[in-house]
């Protein structure tokens, strides 16, 4: 096991969990957040520098052993605009992901699970959210499920009244600190370079957030109906006969979106399990890019990545005001993935807004059940 590092600011890195092997030609790389494991793809050797693709989003690792046991290089994230890089180092370790080691004993008080969350409190932009802890000794892991997602899987340690968790997986670099300060957690949060904010959590088994299925409602009386292209480049319209008399799901999402990778693998699941029974999907990809051509070519990707079977179409740039104004029937589109469940009269049934996903435990086993129990109800109507 190696330790990657990526540097925020000169003086606070990332760190996240690397499992090395040797492979036939150059060496194997598997990134694992916690039960999540992203393995690699080797792209090419440039003079001495290793270059490692992300399999689901567009970003590159840049490497160079200096050593058997180090190495240096940078990440390319190449969803984001200008050109988004991250410092990175890596060292072979056997330690925990963050440094315990002190001379002041280590706290012998265990984290409860749930605790009730603020992030950018006392601000314009406080959002609520519902943290998920799994501690045992100086081991941490867990989540964060916000109203328009979850963070998914985050990995990290507990010890001298001090919390630590990160997550890398391609697309996102998060980094959480705290102290615990009597029975409140103060700390701040890091996603890469580019967004840094305080939270704080209190202890609350009761505490949940807000129905995923009442932030976004219909609005008015406006029929339900939009006009795009789809990945091969003919244009789309909804109603049509196909949906006629269909169950049908519309995902808009980004394929940038790693919530969105999640609920799409579940769609997948679902409609190779009722597709036969009358269920369809329509995919509207919201990308990052400069125009439709290469928002196209991101949302084919996707489609050869997952052998995506159902209908996929192209929304235009990830904004989530330009998906509200296409679907002007709602109050909103606030998060990237938003899913709406249309009956066999073409009615929408539930708006289910954001996606917690596997990283959530209970509460995706909660949502997959209550899921299939709703669309089991259209496809028999």
């Amino acid at each position: 096991m190696w330790i990657g590092r990526l540097e925020i600011s000169p003086l606070k890195s990332l760190p996240f969990k690397i499992a090395l092997t040797k492979g036939a030609e150059q060496p194997v790389l598997q990134i694992k957040n916690g039960k999540e494991q992203i393995d690699l793809l080797f792209k090419e050797k440039s003079s001495d520098t290793l270059i490692y693709a992300f399999p689901e989003f567009d970003s590159d690792l840049y490497i160079v052993f200096q050593s058997t046991k180090k190495f240096k290089g940078y990440w390319f994230n190449k969803d984001r605009k200008g050109k988004y890089t991250m410092p990175l180092s890596g060292h072979f370790c056997e330690n925990n992901l963050f440094d315990c080691r002190t001379n002041k004993k280590t706290t012998s008080m265990t984290l409860t699970k749930k605790w009730r969350v603020q992030f950018a409190s006392g601000t314009d932009d406080m959002f609520p959210a519902l943290g998920l802890f799994d501690h045992k000794g100086t081991s941490l892991a867990g989540t964060f499920l916000t109203e328009t997602g979850d963070f998914r899987f985050l990995d990290g340690n507990f010890c001298n009244d001090k919390l630590y968790l990160s997550c890398f997986d391609g697309s996102h670099a998060f980094l959480f600190t705290a102290n615990l300060i009597n029975d409140t957690l103060k700390g701040v949060f890091y996603s890469g370079t580019h967004y840094v904010v305080n939270w704080i959590a209190v202890a609350d088994d009761d505490y949940e957030l807000t129905d995923p299925n009442k932030l976004t409602y219909v609005i008015n009386d406006k029929k339900l109906e939009f006009y795009f292209n789809d990945i091969q480049g003919k244009s789309f319209q909804y109603p049509n006969e196909k949906f006629k008399n269909k169950v049908t799901i519309i995902q808009i999402m980004g394929s940038w979106c790693p919530n969105c990778m999640d609920e799409t693998r579940y769609f997948m699941d679902l409609y190779q399990k009722y597709n036969d029974q009358g269920l369809e999907i329509i995919l509207i990809g919201y990308e990052s890019g400069k125009n439709e051509q290469e928002y196209t070519q991101k949302l084919k990707k996707l489609q050869d990545r997952f052998s995506i079977p159902f209908t996929m179409l192209v929304g235009g740039p990830a904004n989530k005001n330009k998906a509200s104004k296409d679907f002007a029937m709602l109050n909103e589109i606030s998060s990237f993935p938003t899913s709406l469940f249309i009956d066999r009269q073409g009615n929408i049934s539930k708006v289910h807004t954001g996606f917690n996903g596997p990283g959530t435990g209970e509460y995706y086993t909660e949502y997959m059940i209550e899921t299939e129990t709703f669309l089991k109800g259209l496809l028999k109507n």
